[in-house]
This record gives structure tokens, sequence and C-alpha cells, in this order.
């Protein structure tokens, strides 16, 4: 898989929620939810729709605080799985 170029990259973000930023070879969200609980929730039902599409994010969690960083390891930057798992994770968080 090729990583997109810039103005890919761009275009691609408009599909996404306006949390998302673009740092580096990555595509970045934090989330901050009421409790540890609703934290690991949401990690719990985003690790269910990973595990099922083959892609994996990278996070991390501290209490209430959830840190998401999206990329295509094999490709060395972001693709479109990457967006596709922000439109579930996005998903997610309207439920």
């Amino acid at each position: 898989m090729t990583p997109l170029n810039e103005a890919e990259i761009k275009v691609r973000m408009s599909s996404i929620d306006n949390d998302w930023i673009v740092k580096g070879k990555f595509i970045h969200r934090e989330l901050l939810f009421k409790n540890f609980i609703e934290a690991f929730s949401f990690m719990t039902s985003v690790a269910l729709v990973a595990e099922k599409s083959g892609h994996h994010p990278n996070w991390k969690n501290v209490y209430n605080k959830v840190t998401i960083a999206l990329n295509t390891h094999d490709a060395d930057g972001i693709t479109a799985k990457d967006f596709d798992l922000a439109k579930a994770i996005d998903q997610i968080l309207k439920k």
C-alpha cells in the first residue's frame, strides 16, 4: 500500500471529524471522557473494529484521556486504511 500524498490527505481530512489533525506521518486525535471506565469502554469498542479490519491504532490512555495516532506502518505513512479506521472511530463516538 502506498502512502497518500499531502493533497490526498487534505481532501480526505474533510471526510472525518474536525478534531482529527495531521501530525507528521499520522492522523491524530485526543479525546476526554467522563472517567476511566468510559475511556476504556471506548477503547474496547475501537479494539473490536480494529481487530476485525486488521488495522490497529497507536494509542495511549491516561485515566479519562485517550490519544490516538493512526498511520499504516507497512506504508510508512498515512493511507486510506487510516481514514477508514478514523471514520469507524467517529461512528463509535456518535453512539
